[in-house]
């Protein structure tokens, strides 16, 4: 008997989606096992923010090396700078754990806080960093071998082995030493940040920063707070030439918000404006921004702390040559307006894909990455 016309489509249909099902396992098995064909990334920042990034990259490519702003005065990384004379290790170990490949219990170890006592605050991450520190030659050294320990896809490496602080200056002429006074010092002043720099001024990049800067394929900025933590990479001697030196396309990741304390009241193209005065013009040829509207409630949140998303001003951009890349980024189910790290993963995938065209298998294993979302693996 034969059957029903609406039996033989359903069942086309249902033939076709398992084909679809089994071409995207085949396609995500694929990258998951050939990520050593994947782009050499260099991406630059400190904080949360490239953590974020470093989270999702991972799952595209293990030729990945992060390169981390020191000048953290504040929290636990505050208290072993100061006790142990030792650069902060806060930001590297955000970093390291997020491209581990190591056990989940492992991980949740390095981020574990003590509760109580005389570690009261402080995570087991970075004492056990500050250990390595006690037993290396530097604290370049140190991170190295945490590199090792927990076989870090890629590789972590810190801007400078030098003991630097952050200096902010204010419109009003004011001033204020440490990262972790800057935001409530620009609350009292009332004013914009006029410029960043470090004391004491132009220390050395690690030589091992600069060749990844220029070995890349791509140079990603950011995603993270705007003068404490992208801008001091900048100020660094040795960066800001080999970005110029670099032909690799050079990516700023913009905030999908404006941040309390930093960036009240900034525009796209302000954040972008600040980068550009503290390094060279031309220094970015494209931008990542946030298409995803912010839910309300966030925004609400937001609004109690001065905060807001960051508007679009294409214009100036297209003034300015700056090529711009929009994606819905945003992470659901946060309470917070933050980048997804599988979406901004796949953005970054994209935007390389149209920055750059490798040939032969490195070509073809590009085009498969880009036609893979990261949100289903």
């Amino acid at each position: 008997m034969a059957r029903p016309f609406y039996r033989k489509i359903y069942l086309r249909t249902l033939r076709a989606a398992r084909k679809a099902g089994l071409r995207k396992r085949q396609n995500r098995q694929t990258i998951q096992s050939s990520r050593s064909l994947g782009p050499r990334i260099a991406v630059i920042g400190g904080g949360t923010g490239l953590s974020t990034m470093l989270r999702g990259l991972k799952t595209y490519t293990e030729n990945i090396t992060a390169i981390v702003s020191v000048s953290d005065d504040g929290g636990g990384s505050g208290v072993l700078r100061e006790d142990l004379g030792m650069l902060p290790p806060g930001d590297i170990r955000n970093c390291i754990t997020a491209l581990a490949n190591t056990e989940p219990t492992m991980v949740k170890l390095l981020n574990y806080r003590f509760p109580e006592g005389i570690n009261k605050g402080q995570s087991f991450g970075n004492l056990f960093l500050a250990a390595l520190n006690g037993v290396s030659g530097s604290f370049e050294e140190a991170v190295m071998k945490m590199n090792e320990v927990l076989a870090v896809t890629g590789k972590v490496l810190p801007v400078t082995n030098a003991d630097c602080n952050l200096v902010a200056d204010f419109e009003n002429g004011a001033s204020v030493v440490g990262e972790s006074k800057i935001a409530a010092k620009k609350k009292e002043q009332n004013c914009r940040i006029q410029q960043v720099r470090l004391e004491p001024r132009h220390p050395q990049a690690l030589p091992h920063a600069i060749d990844a800067i220029l070995s890349a394929d791509m140079i990603i900025l950011g995603p993270g707070s705007l003068y404490t933590s992208i801008i001091p990479n900048l100020l660094v001697d040795g960066i800001v030439g080999a970005l110029e030196k670099s032909k690799a396309p050079k990516v700023y990741v913009l905030n999908i918000m404006t941040q309390d304390g930093e960036t009240e009241g900034y525009t796209a193209f302000d954040h972008l404006d600040a980068l550009l005065q503290h390094s060279k013009p031309g220094i970015v040829d494209a931008c990542i921004y946030n298409t995803a509207p912010v839910p309300d409630p966030i925004q609400a949140r937001y609004r109690t702390e001065d905060a807001e998303p960051v508007i679009m001003d294409m214009g100036r951009f297209r003034a300015a040559g700056v090529e711009m890349y929009g994606f819905p980024l945003i992470a659901n189910g946060s309470e917070l307006a933050r980048h997804d790290p599988k979406l901004l993963a796949q953005a970054v995938v994209n935007v390389f894909g149209q920055c750059c065209v490798r040939e032969g298998v490195y070509g073809a294993y590009d085009l498969l990455a880009r036609e893979t979302g990261l949100g289903d693996m």
